[in-house]
């Protein structure tokens, strides 16, 4: 009983940022992985997609090459996120947002050297594994761990932040970018942009769970959980990875998941040439983002608040 009562307090008190903040810090934690959520848009399809047009005139490829190539950089890079996944529940989403966003950035930077096919194909591999993948499954992890009850809402405000953000900011900002320094110098800006926001954010603002704090999630006092625990149900079901794998329900929520990735995907990468076929610049093209992410951001809060109050298998 002493131990464990001494290793709390340890641990209570290598956390004072998250004890001493005036807030319940799982709001910061939304905030900040929200942060990391934007920040993969360097990864993201509907940023790629405004250099496309770049790649296909600078390195002499064809747009089905390109598409192919993005194809396989995307499903390549999918193969590390078990790996990433069982890495996170190791290593704690601190640590791994660190190496992440690193490595992360420098692919950015390696983007601007590619001069060929075989590179610009392992430049996408990096950036949708490291970027659109790890980073993303990063933000998400350390938020889903702070909030139970509220998580419907608490990921609808994050997602309706990260649409106008990032969908609705980062195509018009490459955009801007490309004429004035080239796609080359543009691709390395964003990595360093990745590094200088992310690394210093990861290391001084990402918490573990909030029990590894002395805190619980959602806000709840320590000693009230542990007062009603016996009488009330659990306020969460958990489940190994085996056991939600012989489920219906997983397989179901992955293939919905997998059907809007290869929608939106599809759609945003050639987003550019199908403007462009109807007489329209790139410019217009990236400004097509912007109506995009509002709608985007008003259907995920609206989806996050209802996720609160309606069963998720009848909302589905």
């Amino acid at each position: 009983m002493l131990k464990t009562l001494s290793k709390k307090k340890r641990m209570v008190r290598g956390s004072d940022l998250a004890n001493r903040s005036p807030v319940f810090y799982g709001w910061i934690i939304m905030l900040v992985g929200t942060l990391g959520m934007v920040m993969t848009s360097p990864g993201q399809t509907d940023s790629v997609s405004v250099f496309i047009e770049r790649f296909i005139a600078d390195l002499q490829v064809s747009r089905s090459l390109v598409s192919t190539l993005y194809t396989v950089g995307t499903l390549v890079g999918s193969f590390a996120l078990p790996v990433v996944g069982r890495q996170i529940d190791r290593r704690g989403p601190r640590r791994m947002v660190l190496i992440v966003s690193a490595l992360f950035g420098l692919a950015c930077i390696y983007m601007g050297f590619v001069h060929n096919a075989l590179m610009l194909g392992l430049g996408f591999i990096a950036i949708r594994m490291l970027g659109q993948g790890s980073l993303s499954l990063v933000c998400r992890n350390v938020i889903n761990q702070w909030w139970i009850r509220r998580r419907g809402m608490v990921m609808g405000i994050s997602g309706l932040l990260a649409s106008l953000f990032g969908l609705g900011g980062f195509p018009n900002l490459i955009n801007w970018l490309i004429p004035i320094y080239g796609w080359r110098l543009t691709y390395m800006f964003l990595g360093l942009l990745v590094l200088a926001v992310m690394m210093p954010v990861g290391l001084g603002f990402f918490r573990n769970r909030p029990e590894d704090y002395g805190l619980q999630p959602d806000g709840h006092k320590p000693d009230l959980v542990e007062e009603k625990a016996a009488a009330e149900e659990p306020i969460e079901e958990n489940w190994t990875l085996s056991e939600a794998m012989h489920t219906s329900v997983f397989w179901a929520g992955g293939a919905g998941i997998a059907s809007i990735s290869m929608l939106t995907t599809g759609l945003f990468f050639h987003m550019v040439s199908i403007f462009q076929d109807s007489g329209l610049t790139p410019t217009v093209a990236a400004s097509v983002y912007l109506p995009i992410a509002l709608t985007s951001a008003v259907v995920t809060l609206g989806s996050g608040v209802l996720l609160s109050r309606i069963p998720v298998h009848l909302l589905l």
